[in-house]
């Protein structure tokens, strides 16, 4: 800037340096523009007044008393000493009044900005701690307010280093009816013992720990368990079991890996006191178990959310003495499955059906509700005309596809090889060279499974055309998890869109199992009536809110998802009662109790494509009247 400034510019410098000497130059320039104002507004409203008086003195009086009551200084006339001590009093009044309000103020804002912040204290008891954030916290959250609407008072305290009002938000964007269940979010780190604190674990019921969502710079989905995110949920048990604030009394902490090999070291981490799971162990059974049992994902899905019917575990004292047959009989409306022992905490499910019930044992069933596990004393008839033998059935060898490939499908081909007979095979299209690396690797694991594989673009209907499709008995869909989660989605879409139109050339429907990230895409996706899909993420969120609900479930979920425990089936109805025969559910239950089975529903073929159900039906009551049609289901507990 050439020249000499401006008078504009020199007045602005003026203004600049005075304000900039803080309080004592704002309090002049507020008073001066004040007097400017005032003052001649006080000669005017004097001049203006009819009764004004004659006398300059009275007029200078009452310009004096305009503008003493504006400024709050009491107005107050006399001698020169008289006027001064008032105006000083006055304004020593003003100060204090000013200040207090001020004061108050500050406090305010100060208090309001911490609370926003989420830095105080949660006084809550018997609540539900989160520690951590991930898509995982809506299910969860959605889930526990279900479990809860039968509670006059319920609270879920999420603890995540992620701004308070923005997580409120987001929940109450997703779950905006949270009913009786209070959701209070704290601002902290859920690895920091003193941010922990904060939500108040030591009172809680339970605590459970979210797997830390993992997401590349460019927005590809990731091992958690090379970026650290399983290494976060090891810290944050640490921080929770080993705080010097911690209780005397066992804690019931709940949490999940992603990878499998980190299961070992989380437990070691949590003790006795954590139930952990494996994101990567857990779908790639449920994938496994559902590519052979079409409709079991829905099952599943039913079991794990609150909306329909769960496990629940209660003590009978009058079927003590009595046999897990005469349990199975003695329900209308809950579907027993298996006993807890009193003895020794052990886990039986589908128990043989002389199994004698002791003292203090629990019945483990499924039912509406934890209150309507109640013992029928209505009297009941089984129609023994309608009861058959199971047909034998040979095991055959098997034909699958696998299109696709993520850090689950070595589990799977593993996990298939334990179920299928001898001389089966599988077949696996994929991009890239790991699959071909890790087929060479598991192939000498392998007693049953003959697997192949080779280099293709699922995506392109020239790849799947290739294939005989019409030879395969199973196919299975796996997202890539190289790549962003939306984008491998939209993948799997188009590769399903390529199937449906195969199945129209072929003339019938393939057994299609998907696997998701997202379960909003699963209402796109085109399906038919042998299609499942298996949102690892959501999954997990339901299994984990049931064992937070009641630990014991962890045990009866693992026995469910293991290949050498007991398993849920869909088998023929025409093995447990005559086709096109009326017959209540209590003798389809008779018969497969002879069976050494537990019934707990079954599906119609010809609903299989009617959401949401899809033909499922879990937990009937067994008063009802039905007749099964060919393709129908019995959904039975049983070791194979």
């Amino acid at each position: 800037m050439s020249g000499n400034p401006s008078h504009k510019a020199r007045l602005r410098y003026w203004f600049d340096n005075t304000m900039s000497r803080g309080t004592p130059a704002l309090i002049g320039w507020l008073s001066a523009i004040c007097l400017v104002i005032v003052i001649p507004v006080s000669v005017l409203l004097v001049w203006a007044d009819r009764n004004t008086p004659t006398t300059l003195g009275n007029q200078l009086i009452s310009v004096w008393q305009n503008t003493a009551k504006t400024f709050s200084l009491g107005g107050a006339v006399g001698t020169p000493a008289f006027v001064l001590f008032s105006v000083i009093l006055a304004l020593v009044a003003l100060f204090f009044a000013s200040t207090l309000v001020g004061l108050i103020t500050s406090g305010v804002n100060r208090k309001i900005l911490d609370l926003r912040k989420g830095r105080s204290l949660v006084l809550e008891k018997d609540h539900t701690v989160l520690l951590g954030w991930s898509d995982q916290i809506f299910p969860i959250v959605s889930e526990l307010v279900e479990a809860n609407s039968n509670l006059r008072r319920s609270a879920v305290v999420i603890l995540a280093d992620k701004d308070k009002v923005e997580m409120e938000d987001e929940i109450h964007a997703k779950v905006p009816d949270t009913r009786t269940t209070k959701v209070i979010c704290r601002t902290g780190s859920p690895m920091d013992p003193t941010d922990i604190d904060l939500v108040n674990p030591h009172d809680a019921r339970s605590v459970i720990v979210l797997t830390p969502a993992a997401e590349s710079p460019a927005g590809a989905r990731t091992c958690t368990c090379e970026d650290g995110g399983d290494a976060e949920v090891v810290k944050t048990l640490l921080a929770v079991t080993q705080s010097p604030q911690r209780r005397d009394q066992p804690y019931h902490i709940v949490a999940a890996v992603s990878c499998g090999h980190n299961l070992e070291a989380t437990r070691l981490a949590g003790g006795a006191e954590v139930c952990v799971a494996s994101v990567d162990d857990i779908s790639a059974r449920l994938i496994v178990q559902t590519s052979r049992q079409p409709g079991l994902s829905v099952i599943y899905l039913d079991l794990l959310n609150y909306a329909g019917d769960e496990f629940y575990m209660t003590a009978e004292p009058t079927l003590v003495g009595r046999t897990y047959g005469d349990a199975l009989l003695a329900y209308a409306t809950s579907s027993p499955v298996g006993l807890l022992r009193a003895a020794d905490g052990a886990i039986e499910l589908n128990p043989a059906p002389d199994t004698v019930i002791a003292e203090g044992d629990q019945i483990i069933a499924i039912s509406r509700d934890d209150n309507t596990v109640i013992v029928s004393t209505d009297p009941y008839e089984i129609d023994e005309a309608a009861i058959v033998a199971p047909r034998p059935r040979e095991e055959r060898p098997e034909s699958m596809l696998v299109l696709g490939w993520n850090r689950r499908a070595a589990t799977i081909i593993t996990q298939l090889d334990t179920y299928v007979a001898p001389g089966s095979r599988l077949h696996v299209v994929a991009r890239g060279d790991e699959a071909k690396i890790t087929v060479e690797a598991v192939r000498e694991q392998l007693r049953n499974l003959d697997v192949s594989c080779e280099t293709g673009d699922i995506t392109r209907p020239g790849t799947l055309k290739s294939l005989d499709m019409g030879g395969y008995e199973h196919v299975i869909v796996l997202g890539y998890d190289d790549i962003d989660s939306a984008q491998a989605d939209n993948q799997t879409l188009v590769t399903l869109l390529h199937l449906r139109d195969l199945e129209n050339t072929l003339g019938r429907e393939l057994p299609v199992v998907t696997e998701m990230t997202d379960d909003r895409n699963r209402e796109l996706a085109p399906i038919s009536e042998s299609s499942d899909f298996i949102v690892s993420d959501k999954v997990i969120s339901l299994l984990m809110t049931q064992v937070s609900e009641n630990r014991h479930l962890a045990r009866v979920f693992d026995d469910l998802f293991s290949s050498e425990g007991c398993e849920i089936y869909l088998k023929p109805a025409g093995d447990y009662v005559a086709l096109q025969h009326d017959v209540d559910f209590y003798t389809v239950v008779e018969s497969a109790r002879r069976q050494g089975h537990s019934a707990i529903g079954y599906r119609r073929q010809s609903e299989t494509a009617l959401a949401p159900s899809f033909g499922i039906r879990l937990n009937p009551n067994k008063k009802d009247r039905l007749s099964f049609a060919a393709g129908d289901s019995v959904i039975v507990m049983a070791q194979s």
